[in-house]
């Protein structure tokens, strides 16, 4: 499908493959997604996969010869007034890289974040989320854990600090909803499930699910969508292997640290 030869695929053609993926189409009407910076004529040998495009993402991509970046946040939301030197835009144009982002439209994805949040945690006979208009999953751990437990489980598999409510509920049944999904919560209780796992979530949605007895997880907005990278890469790696172009992620760190007294986590 993608055959013009080693080293000669263009930014359209990934973004093509992203839009099959991931209908761009399908995004939230607020949103900004597709190709946000450069050339779609461009020829492309190595893709760099991330959350968020900073400048230390572009310095990673001068160094490594990078002339595609795909983010899961828009790099352009908010209208720009200015294209100023030292801004990320103008970076990127410096460097003549180009820039394709894929937000709602990855999100809600067959095998889009919350999916890959599904398959980070574990969880098998993965599901859409009923009530979360295709944005949310569930599935199954592979035995029931106890609430300590599970907490200390999608800690781990996250790598991340976690807030949660306690219940005394054991945890078999699992919705996802990767960064801010707090809006789940009635839906996966619908759906049977015993947790709800998340991030950046309000407040009230921790009273609210502690009067309902509910597992409330809220893993942190980075550590819940981060996961979508390294399976976007794989997805990529596939569907270009013949054409001898690299995608790769970097090992990236949350924007903030979490202290516990004198503990830094981060």
């Amino acid at each position: 499908m993608f055959a013009r030869g080693c080293f000669a695929i263009l930014v359209y053609d990934v973004l093509k493959f992203l839009d099959e993926l991931a209908p761009i189409s399908s995004a939230e009407d607020f949103d900004n997604v597709g190709l946000l910076v450069g050339d779609a004529d461009a020829n492309v040998k190595n893709v760099l996969i991330t959350l968020d495009v900073t400048n230390n993402v572009l310095s990673a991509a001068k160094e490594k010869d990078v002339q595609l970046i795909i983010s899961h946040h828009p790099v352009i939301f908010k209208p720009l007034k200015t294209v100023l030197k030292g801004s990320i835009i103008y970076s990127a144009i410096m460097q003549s890289v180009s820039i394709i982002s894929m937000h709602t439209n990855l999100d809600k994805a067959g095998f889009g974040v919350s999916y890959a949040l599904a398959e980070a945690i574990g969880l098998a006979d993965i599901e859409v989320l009923d009530g979360t208009m295709g944005f949310g999953r569930i599935g199954n751990l592979h035995s029931y854990m106890e609430f300590a437990d599970f907490v200390k489980y999608v800690s781990l598999r996250l790598n991340t600090p976690v807030r949660a409510v306690q219940t005394s509920k054991k945890i078999k049944r699992v919705a996802v909803v990767s960064g801010s999904g707090y809006f789940a919560v009635d839906a996966a209780i619908k759906s049977n499930a015993d947790a709800l796992v998340t991030g950046e979530s309000k407040h009230n949605i921790f009273i609210e699910s502690y009067a309902k007895d509910f597992c409330f997880l809220d893993a942190s907005h980075f550590a819940t969508e981060n996961v979508v990278c390294s399976l976007l890469a794989q997805k990529l790696s596939c569907a270009f292997a013949n054409e001898g172009v690299k995608f790769l992620t970097l090992a990236q760190k949350p924007p903030c640290c979490y202290f516990m007294g004198d503990v830094l986590w981060g």
